[in-house]
């Protein structure tokens, strides 16, 4: 299972969201568990509850994905980076062949996209 955290979800998890929290703990104590976390929206979500990308970034059970080129390409093109790297960490890739699914409180974010997404509200 992979899931990719969006920026109101890593917010919730720093606020103590008991679906947020699951997920975390699940990732942590499932070999089979993938949580990322996207660097840019890391960056948004500690914008909105400060401590929230250090805590994160800390757990063993979270992977923060870097900015790499092929990000960089998708963000440049989209409105607001967080979703955009968001977005882009949840398409497939030879590790996930299948995608990840966005975890997110605010699923209207992704009405549109080719995305799943896992509502956390």
């Amino acid at each position: 299972m992979h899931i990719v955290l969006d920026d109101s979800a890593m917010a919730a998890a720093g606020q103590g969201h008991v679906l947020a929290s699951r997920l975390i703990h699940r990732a942590h104590a499932e070999a089979d568990w993938f949580l990322y976390a996207p660097a840019c929206a890391l960056v948004e979500a500690d914008r909105a509850r400060p401590g929230t990308a250090g805590h994160l970034a800390s757990l063993p059970g979270v992977t923060v994905l870097d900015l790499d080129l092929a990000a960089v390409l998708a963000v440049a093109r989209q409105e607001t980076w967080a979703a955009a790297h968001s977005l882009h960490a949840s398409q497939p890739t030879p590790d996930r062949p299948d995608g990840a699914i966005i975890a997110t409180t605010n699923p209207d974010t992704w009405r549109g996209e080719a995305v799943r997404v896992l509502d956390l509200t």
